[in-house]
């Protein structure tokens, strides 16, 4: 760890201390999340292989990429993420939705009920993957943030986000703590695009009293 390194992470402990209802901005890009058998149809005999770790606990961005294919278009080179789950599951941005044909709810992960269908290919294979949404904006907590901040899982509050020329309110967005969850609020890629979100860009979480 470099001085530099180190000077941000004592700038963000002194900003936390000063306003606890800070929250790290996290800009979550398109992205798959795949079953075991999806994943060996795709990349038969080929290890998951970490290319970074993300912010939560386990999980990872993989060097493996596949194409998306709509009735209208495709995305290449979407990240596969890591580990696998019990149900394969595509997350796009509504401006790519509509770009490659699908008409995809905005949901939690893992509410796939309903959620149109599409086309995901590498050189070695092709699925069908049921389960195409364009991700609600949320934040990950641990049980003490969400102490912090009286919140429980499924509350729904604002986030303020104060970034250069364009500060922002957005309003829906859902609280998920877990024990071993770490503090960061997920927004798409449209979503950091119009709050002209940077790579150090923080949220204040806004309770319903300060809204009165």
């Amino acid at each position: 760890m470099d001085e530099t390194q180190l000077r941000e992470i004592i700038h963000r402990i002194v900003q936390e201390e000063l306003d606890p209802n800070r929250i790290p901005i996290g800009v979550s890009n398109h992205h798959i999340h795949l079953t075991k058998e999806d994943y060996q149809t795709l990349f038969p005999h080929q290890p998951m292989e970490v290319f970074k770790p993300l912010k939560q606990p386990k999980e990872f961005a993989s060097k493996q990429t596949a194409t998306i294919v709509g009735p209208n278009g495709k995305i290449e080179h979407v990240r596969i993420l890591g580990p696998c789950r019990k149900h394969s599951q595509v997350e796009i941005a509504r401006s790519e939705a509509i770009r490659i044909g699908v008409d995809a709810p905005i949901r939690l992960s893992g509410h796939l009920d309903g959620a149109p269908s599409v086309k995901l290919v590498t050189p070695d294979g092709e699925v069908t993957v049921q389960g195409v949404i364009i991700a609600k904006r949320h934040i990950h907590m641990s049980d003490q943030d969400a102490q912090r901040f009286g919140v429980k899982l499924g509350d729904t509050v604002s986030v303020e986000i104060d970034s250069e020329n364009r500060k922002t309110i957005y309003n829906d967005v859902i609280c998920r703590p877990r024990a071993d969850f770490v503090l960061e609020m997920h927004i798409d890629t449209d979503e950091a695009n119009a709050a002209n979100v940077g790579r150090n860009t923080f949220g204040r979480l806004i309770k319903p009293k300060d809204e009165a």
